[in-house]
């Protein structure tokens, strides 16, 4: 079993802000592979389907960003040896760069670091550029709406299927 993680914050005012790359990024493996998400279970909005002959869990942790950890965690206990794979924003990549790492640390990234917290380093991430604006203080550019909009769109869907080709 394979558990496909995308990080961000749940509320209207969070949807389109750089921090939720990570749901974007869900929402678009679900469109993908015809899934919709469900009502929220154990801390996650989450589908499930199949693709190359492996089951797929897709969550959006219902958490705040710096409490990620938790979800995964109760979906780890259920399925011990479950994959994990995080897609997630990165602020130190330029806006649009795509990086896979196998595991490594949380890093400065909150919801990594939560994660890490609960279930290891032991885990892959899908990691998508944001750039930073070194005018705009870290958390106001993180939480705010993504202005390349399109260079994103293009990002997140290039995201969605490195996932896909990693299974």
């Amino acid at each position: 079993m394979i558990l496909i993680v995308g990080l961000g914050n749940i509320g209207k005012q969070y949807e389109k802000t750089y921090h939720n790359i990570g749901f974007m990024v869900a929402d678009k493996l679900a469109q993908i592979l015809g899934l919709k998400f469900g009502k929220e279970k154990d801390k996650a909005l989450s589908c499930e389907g199949f693709y190359n002959g492996q089951k797929l869990t897709i969550i959006k942790p219902t958490t705040y960003m710096n409490l990620s950890g938790q979800a995964v965690s109760l979906y780890k206990k259920k399925n011990k040896e479950a994959r994990i794979i995080v897609a997630v924003d990165d602020i130190d990549l330029p806006a649009g760069k795509i990086r896979y790492r196998e595991k490594g640390s949380g890093g400065t990234h909150n919801g990594l670091r939560s994660i890490v917290s609960y279930v290891g380093e032991d885990f892959e991430r899908v990691k998508i550029g944001i750039g930073r604006d070194e005018k705009i203080d870290l958390a106001d550019y993180v939480l705010s709406k993504i202005k390349d909009t399109k260079l994103i769109e293009e990002a997140v869907e290039s995201a969605a299927k490195m996932i896909l080709e990693k299974i």
